[in-house]
């Protein structure tokens, strides 16, 4: 049984870890706020993007003589996955349930012998991806001194996936993130970025374009700026999800720091109790032998 200064420091330890927690939750929260806004403002643009090129993709003539990022490389061999987590932990399962995704797909690309590449953006995913997967890792890309997801870091990542496309490294390109739902709920994704998707019906449109100058040249012009956008957009869903499950994180932990505090004071009661009922005792015991 612990002694009562033992009872006494843990529950002052708890105590401090409790105000920490706290403090964190509040942090998250405020963050949590820019992020979404962030979140939601980019993915009408993405999308737009999205639509404008599957529209300029109908319109070309000769389907074989497509820009390479848009068709790909006639090959399906060598898969490329970017797996985008946090540099950062405390943020419950947000890291685990992008490399559970990202995990599942692997094993179906070596199920049917496939040739996998990985890159994983953010130390997190790394460091759980190293394990089973360190052979596969061509790159690890961090961002811990940028504060907010920015374009030039998504940008950086793009340049990285068209060289080593342009190289025939590999044959599709296949990003994981977290899109933000709420608070609580953060959804896995897996999104082909190379070639493009272009049996999409998310993203469908009926909207009818006119271009000029003709869709050749306009592609070869906006499918880079594409991947970078699809990051971009990818980085920005992860920040917002990566802030609410830290914010539902922190305020369980300070839940259960305030749980942990009123059962070690109970604990402690107890023990002064029966410490000062055993010192009664010994005083009575001893005063009537006298």
């Amino acid at each position: 049984m612990a002694s009562l200064d033992d009872l006494k420091k843990r529950i002052t330890s708890v105590k401090s870890t409790q105000k920490i927690t706290k403090a964190m939750k509040m942090v998250a929260a405020a963050k949590l706020k820019r992020a979404q806004e962030s979140a939601e403002k980019g993915r009408p643009y993405s999308q737009k993007m999205n639509n404008v090129i599957l529209n300029l993709s109908n319109g070309i003539s000769d389907k074989d003589n497509a820009p390479k990022l848009l068709s790909g490389s006639g090959k399906e061999q060598i898969h490329l996955c970017v797996v985008m987590t946090s540099d950062r932990g405390l943020c419950g399962g947000f890291n685990a349930n992008i490399i559970k995704k990202a995990k599942s797909h692997f094993a179906k690309l070596v199920r049917v012998g496939k040739e996998l590449k990985i890159i994983t953006v953010g130390s997190k995913g790394n460091d759980q991806l190293k394990r089973a997967f360190g052979d596969k890792i061509i790159e690890n890309i961090s961002f811990k001194n940028s504060k907010n997801a920015n374009y030039f870091d998504a940008d950086k990542v793009g340049k990285i996936i068209i060289e080593k496309f342009e190289k025939e490294e590999f044959d599709i390109c296949t990003i994981f993130y977290n899109q933000f739902k709420n608070v609580i709920t953060q959804i896995p994704q897996a999104q082909q970025i190379i070639p493009l998707n272009t049996v999409d019906d998310e993203n469908k449109s009926d909207e009818i374009y006119e271009f000029e100058p003709d869709e050749d040249e306009i592609l070869n012009n906006l499918l880079p700026k594409n991947i970078s956008t699809q990051i971009f957009k990818a980085m920005l869903e992860n920040s917002a999800s990566e802030q609410g499950a830290r914010m539902s994180a922190m305020d369980n932990a300070t839940r259960n720091a305030g749980e942990m505090v009123d059962k070690l004071t109970i604990e402690y009661n107890r023990s002064r109790q029966a410490a000062i009922t055993k010192e009664l005792i010994e005083i009575i015991s001893g005063a009537e032998s006298l």
